[in-house]
């Protein structure tokens, strides 16, 4: 007989990576399982409705989708990103009578998503065993890598973890979640730190994932050094670290070989035009930076099979593209971080400690250099990136690892609930 478990998940579109991609794609495979009802927006109706005739579910799986908002006099104030924390705060407290009005018949509850460490879930208050979790935590980025965005981004920085040290310290339902839960799923190890949480109550499981590839990695020039860089243009990302690094690796390069290096940027954000100011100071050709916007996962697909050299300097606590670089084969280049570090190990990239921010530079630049001369290394690294990739990071993967975490809390409650 089969589990049946009640998701709630803020934000679900299975043509979008990130938040909403991980949302679906983890819905997915539970479905291959259990029976689920999974609750989200109404906002994303249409999109998985689309998807769903266009790729209907096979037999066996049992999903179902329900939809629920808050009525229009509880969200006319909400436009685009503004007001969204609070609107995230009020849904999921909200769609907990949803729930009720509607009788929903479950045995276990998953707070799927938007989760972090300083919101609380209300699940609990439902009177069944809950899950909670992917739970991300991005420490605070060290100040002198922050201030090089200037004082607008300082103060943003600041604030941000001013208000996420209030509701840890405050919130009184961020301490009944913690309690209640009976599992919490963390994205990476510095959750259970945070959270103060004892070690038989987390599970550390890396959401980020990827759908295998449908085209293998190639190069049509076997001398190629194509450095892809992807995520929104926002300080957190260290996108000012990527540009100052590869301009300190491209100077140094020999004129017969600069030719053949390129840095690839894909994403969109408040700082592209300060990240453009600093490509014009680094005095790089403009044929060898090449800036696009977000684009459809197949195009974007294109760039990963030809490209050598993933660098992502982030600073969050996760890094949703870094598994997508190790399905195509690619090294990794990071900090030695609980983000993006953790998601790469030594056999497949290199992760530099932090330091100052001169050294950084250097220490990454000399991580490009050592890729470029060294193709053994480099190919060593691709092959391991696809290993790493299919051990840790294929949504059949992390299904049968929430899936055991499932069985486990349904069969402590039933072994209290007899004992």
């Amino acid at each position: 007989m089969l589990n049946k478990v009640l998701i709630t998940a803020y934000a679900v579109n299975p043509y979008k990576g990130s938040e909403d991609g991980i949302a679906w794609n983890i819905i997915r495979q539970m479905a291959s399982h259990n029976e689920i009802i999974a609750i989200t927006r109404t906002n994303n109706q249409e999109p998985i409705a689309q998807y769903l005739a266009e790729n209907p579910l096979p037999k066996g799986v049992n999903l179902k989708f329900e939809y629920f908002d808050l009525p229009y006099w509880m969200r006319f104030w909400k436009k685009g990103g503004r007001g969204a924390l609070l609107y995230h705060y009020l849904w999921h407290f909200s769609v907990i009578f949803f729930i009720l009005k509607q009788r929903f018949d479950f045995d276990l509850a998953h707070h799927l998503n938007f989760n972090n460490d300083w919101t609380p879930s209300f699940l609990w208050l439902l009177g069944k065993p809950f899950v909670w979790g992917p739970i991300g935590h991005h420490p605070k980025v060290p100040y002198h890598y922050i201030k090089k965005y200037g004082i607008k981004a300082t103060c943003f920085e600041s604030l941000k973890w001013l208000v996420k040290k209030c509701f840890w310290t405050f919130d009184p339902f961020l301490k009944i979640t913690k309690h209640k839960a009976v599992k919490v799923i963390g994205l990476n190890s510095s959750v259970q730190e945070v959270l103060n949480l004892p070690t038989d109550k987390i599970a550390v499981i890396p959401a980020a994932g990827n759908t295998r590839p449908t085209i293998e990695k190639t190069t049509t020039d076997n001398n190629q050094f194509r450095v892809l860089s992807i995520g929104r243009l926002v300080s957190l990302k260290g996108f000012d670290l990527t540009i100052n690094a590869f301009a300190k690796f491209y100077h140094r390069l020999p004129k017969i070989d600069q030719k053949n290096a390129q840095l690839v940027l894909i994403g969109k954000g408040p700082q592209k035009q300060y990240l453009e100011e600093l490509i014009d100071k680094n005095n790089l050709p403009k044929q060898i930076i090449s800036f696009k916007n977000w684009m459809d996962r197949r195009e974007l697909a294109q760039y990963y099979t030809n490209s050598q050299v993933f660098l992502f300097p982030s600073h969050e606590g996760a890094g949703m593209v870094v598994p997508e670089a190790l399905s195509y084969g690619l090294p990794v280049v990071c900090f030695d971080n609980c983000g993006p570090g953790e998601l790469m190990d030594k056999s497949c990239g290199i992760s530099i400690p932090y330091g100052t921010y001169e050294d950084s530079i250097e220490k990454l630049a000399n991580a490009l250099s050592n890729l470029f001369i060294d193709e053994e290394l480099r190919n060593i690294l691709s092959v391991n990136a696809k290993i790493r990739y299919e051990k840790c990071f294929t949504w059949e993967g992390k299904g049968k690892q929430i899936q055991a975490i499932y069985e486990s809390v349904l069969t402590s409650v039933l072994t209290t609930e007899f004992a």
